[in-house]
């Protein structure tokens, strides 16, 4: 009788402990496609130099250290935006993406090929990128970022 007792109260702790585990699980799922969605369409927003893309995406404190070893903020990206003949995308493929999370926050990592004009500079390179995003006010936002050029060891 004393085992029935002490079983009941154990499967009903273990069922909790499960669903909530599960329920931790299925967001983890969403927040990775969430962000899986947003870097995909950061590639869209390249091409097409839609700046309200990066306008509701970036955080206001976001920034970025890029592969010619220069600092960016997003009022500077922004900035950039507004001279498409001195900064455009010819073309741009991610690759290797890989999202992990970590309850409020998702580190997304990948290869980013592209062919690009940026301060009126000629860029052709692959890169490998590091993005930190943040959930605020129920909406993943980019808080930060960083690439290096691949090293093709």
């Amino acid at each position: 009788m004393r085992l029935r007792t002490l079983c009941i109260p154990m499967a009903a702790a273990a069922l909790l402990l499960s669903s909530g585990l599960l329920k931790n699980a299925l967001a983890a799922g969403d927040a990775m496609a969430e962000i899986t969605a947003i870097e995909n369409a950061s590639v869209k927003a390249d091409m097409a130099n839609d700046k309200t893309f990066y306008e509701k995406t970036l955080a206001s404190s976001w920034t970025m250290g890029d592969s010619s070893g220069k600092w960016y903020t997003k009022a500077s990206v922004l900035k950039l935006m507004d001279d498409p003949t001195n900064n455009k995308f010819n073309s741009e493929k991610l690759s290797e993406l890989k999202v992990r999370v970590y309850g409020d926050t998702a580190i997304a990592t990948y290869k980013d090929t592209y062919d690009a004009t940026i301060e009126g500079k000629h860029r052709m390179r692959t890169v490998i990128a590091t993005d930190t995003f943040v959930k605020q006010a129920g909406a993943w936002k980019e808080v930060a970022s960083h690439s290096s050029i691949e090293s093709g060891v």
